[in-house]
């Protein structure tokens, strides 16, 4: 028998295992860095090219897109036209005075219909990778015709609401302006879709403090960051939106169903794939403007970021939060509400 063989056979099949983990993870880190980059495509240079020290990056205070188009599709996306019944509009539920979001558990449909999700917020929403909780549409072109179609949301169809949109003269110009054309349902998604990426939140105070100004936080707010970090919130909540660039399960470290029944939406991106590991997958929030986008995650069952914080160190993190540790986070996710055209979010 050949000893060397023997010894060289399991040192083989390490190789072989260590190769496959490290090509695994290889092709995780492209997904997630192209998410990250089809994102950061549309960042001015300014935010692009700088370098910053930390794993956030500022939003920018600018976006370049037709102004023409986003005229446009703000008209459109507060049009109620666009409902069955003419009641709901897609600011009806991703209201911009209510941190783009209605603020509720559930958003109320067409007819009081009550749907079975909490509504993300629009806002920085053009710098998610995917639209959804479960990843659903690609894009923001790819999500809007959704709600349109929904029967527990607007409702309608193209079909329906065109020829609603044909009878008021000043939607017949600016669609014969700007896309040369009639009313057609590529360029209502088209104008829309347009206007949401310029619904971009800028100039936090965390924001300042990433450009430079070191006093525009607190002591205690820059303790909460450093817990933030330390104890791994910023593994998922990152990038330039703090989250909406992965997926990530709920109840890693703790079953976060074990208190109540479960729903189709509980199922996350499992309804899409449906494979096994999906199960209980969504995209990660946005963490910025959280102070000011309650009831928190996919179920809006969370009123209080004290509250939200310690669901999430419990069944995300597997540790509990002591109050000093609450109290000082809470402080530093209070810094990242931005500014609306120059206002600060309410």
């Amino acid at each position: 028998m050949d000893y060397r063989a023997e010894k060289i056979r399991p040192m083989q099949h390490a190789a072989i295992i260590l190769f496959v983990i490290v090509a695994v993870f290889a092709v995780l880190n492209d997904f997630y860095v192209q998410a990250e980059d089809s994102s950061r495509a549309t960042l001015p240079e300014d935010i692009a090219e700088a370098k910053y020290d930390e794993p956030i990056i500022p939003v920018p205070l600018t976006v370049s897109v037709d102004a023409r188009k986003v005229q446009l599709g703000d008209r459109l996306y507060h049009d109620k036209r666009l409902s069955h019944d003419n009641t709901i509009a897609c600011a009806s539920c991703h209201d911009l005075k209510k941190g783009g979001t209605d603020q509720k558990k559930y958003s109320v449909g067409i007819r009081n219909a009550v749907g079975g999700i909490n509504s993300p917020t629009t806002f920085n929403s053009g710098f998610n990778f995917v639209q959804f909780w479960d990843g659903r549409a690609q894009d923001l072109e790819a999500q809007a015709p959704g709600p349109v179609h929904n029967p527990m949301e607007m409702g309608s169809s193209w079909d329906e609401a065109i020829p609603k949109l044909k009878n008021d003269n000043e939607y017949v110009q600016a669609f014969k302006e700007i896309y040369f054309d009639e009313i057609k349902p590529e360029y209502i998604i088209d104008a829309i879709a347009t206007f949401e990426k310029t619904l971009i939140t800028p100039d936090s105070r965390f924001d300042q403090f990433l450009r430079g100004n070191k006093s525009a936080m607190t002591a205690e707010e820059k303790e909460g960051y450093a817990i933030f970090k330390e104890f791994g919130c910023i593994s998922c909540h990152q990038g330039v939106n703090m989250g909406g660039n992965m997926y990530q399960t709920i109840g890693v470290m703790e079953d976060y169903f074990k208190h109540r029944e479960l729903t189709d939406a509980d199922l996350g991106r499992y309804n899409v794939t449906k494979k096994e590991w999906n199960r209980y997958q969504f995209k990660v929030p946005t963490l910025r403007n959280i102070a000011v986008t309650y009831p928190y995650l996919h179920d809006g069952s969370v009123e209080t970021l004290e509250d939200v914080l310690n669901v999430m160190w419990n069944s995300q993190l597997g540790r509990p939060l002591t109050e000093d540790e609450s109290g000082k986070v809470v402080k530093f996710l209070k810094t990242l509400t931005g500014k609306y055209k120059g206002e600060a979010l309410l």
